[in-house]
C-alpha cells in the first residue's frame, strides 16, 4: 500500500505545483498591446478638461470640501473605507516624484484602461478602471495632456491598509479576468444623444461603481445594472437610478439634467452625500452632456432595488 500512496502523493504534489505556475501566469498584469497604444493621439487639454470632470478625479483625489481652483490640487490621501480595507487615494498631481507628473502617456493608458501601473503592479479597483477601460483612446489621450496642466503636489498620501488576502495584489489578476471587460454593459440601438449618455455613464463616469451592487467578489453584477446598491462605506443606500423602476422613476429627463446641474430635485431639496461632489463634477460638463446622461438613464431597462429593504422610519 505504501507504493500507491507515495505516488498519490506526488501525484497531488505535481497538480499542486501545476496549478501555483497556472495561477501565476494567469494573474500577471496584462498591459495594453502595442497596436492599441499606437492608435493614442496627441492628447488636446482643453478637451481633457470636460474627461476630467466627467471622470469625477478631483471627488476621490482632492482634498475634501475643496473649492474653485483648489479641486484641481490633487494630493490625493482621501480614505475609502470597505470590507476589503481602506484604500487612500493616491497623489496624481503633476509632481515628478510624488505625483504621475513623470508618467508618459503609455503608462497613464494602461492605469486607466488596465489597471496596471508603471511598474507593472495591479491598482486595486477602488480605482475604477473597471469603467474607464471603456474609454475612447482620443479621451485618455486629451486627460493626459490636461493633467499635465495641473499644479505639482509634493507629498506622497499613505498606503492602503488591507488584511490578508486582500494584501495580496497578484491575485487581483484573477479578478481582472473575471471582470475588466471594455465592451458596453447595455446593448443599445439608439439616438446619438442616448448612446453619448452611454458612453459618459458607463465609461468616464463610472456611475455604475456606485449604483451597481456588488458580487461578494466585489464585482458588479451587471445583470442589476444602476439598480442601487449598499453604499461602499458605513450602512447607506446608494439609489437605484435604473430606467423607468428606480428611486427617481417619476423624474423626467429634464428633471434629471437639471439636478445635475443645480443640485436641487424637482421638490427642491438639495443634493446630499457623496453626491455632493459628483453633482459639482456634473455642473462643469455641457448642457448637452446633462441631458444626453439623463436620455441614458431613462433608456436603460429597469430593475428593482439592488439593495436590501429600508427599515421604516422610527
Amino acid at each position: 500500500m505504501a507504493l500507491p500512496l507515495k505516488k498519490l502523493a506526488v501525484g497531488i504534489a505535481a497538480a499542486g505545483v501545476l496549478a501555483a505556475i497556472g495561477g501565476w501566469f494567469l494573474s500577471a498584469p496584462v498591459r495594453l498591446d502595442a497596436a492599441t497604444l499606437a492608435t493614442l493621439p496627441e492628447g488636446d487639454a482643453a478637451r481633457g478638461e470636460r474627461m476630467f470632470w466627467a471622470g469625477g478625479c478631483a471627488s476621490c483625489h482632492a482634498q475634501p470640501k475643496s473649492e474653485g481652483t483648489e479641486r484641481l490640487k490633487l494630493p490625493g490621501g482621501v480614505e475609502l473605507k470597505t470590507p476589503f480595507g481602506t484604500f487612500v487615494a493616491p497623489n496624481i498631481s503633476s509632481d515628478k516624484t510624488d505625483g504621475i507628473g513623470g508618467w508618459l502617456l503609455s503608462d497613464f493608458a494602461n492605469a486607466m484602461q488596465r489597471g496596471v501601473s508603471p511598474d507593472g503592479r495591479h491598482y486595486y479597483p477602488a480605482f475604477p478602471y473597471t469603467s474607464y477601460a471603456r474609454m475612447e483612446p482620443g479621451d485618455i489621450a486629451d486627460l493626459y495632456a490636461f493633467m499635465r496642466t495641473l499644479p505639482a503636489v509634493t507629498g506622497k498620501a499613505p498606503s492602503h491598509r488591507l488584511g490578508f488576502p486582500f494584501n495580496i495584489r497578484r491575485g487581483l489578476g484573477l479578478w481582472k479576468r473575471l471582470y475588466l471587460d471594455s465592451s458596453p454593459v447595455v446593448a443599445m440601438d439608439a439616438s446619438h444623444q442616448v448612446m453619448l449618455g452611454q458612453y459618459l455613464v458607463e465609461g468616464p463616469g463610472h456611475c455604475g461603481e456606485c449604483h451597481t451592487p456588488r458580487s461578494v467578489t466585489g464585482g458588479l453584477k451587471k445583470n442589476q445594472w444602476l439598480a442601487g446598491a449598499v453604499a461602499a462605506e458605513g450602512d447607506g443606500i446608494v439609489p437605484n437610478i435604473s430606467g423607468g423602476q428606480g428611486d427617481f422613476a417619476d423624474w423626467s429627463a429634464a428633471d434629471i439634467a437639471s439636478y445635475l446641474e443645480t443640485g436641487f430635485t424637482p421638490e427642491f431639496d438639495s443634493v446630499g452625500g457623496a453626491m455632493v461632489d459628483v453633482q459639482k463634477n456634473m455642473a462643469k460638463l455641457t448642457a448637452e452632456d446633462r441631458a444626453a446622461i439623463a436620455a441614458y438613464l431613462k433608456a436603460v431597462p429597469p430593475h428593482e432595488n439592488g439593495y436590501p429593504a429600508r427599515k421604516p422610519a422610527g
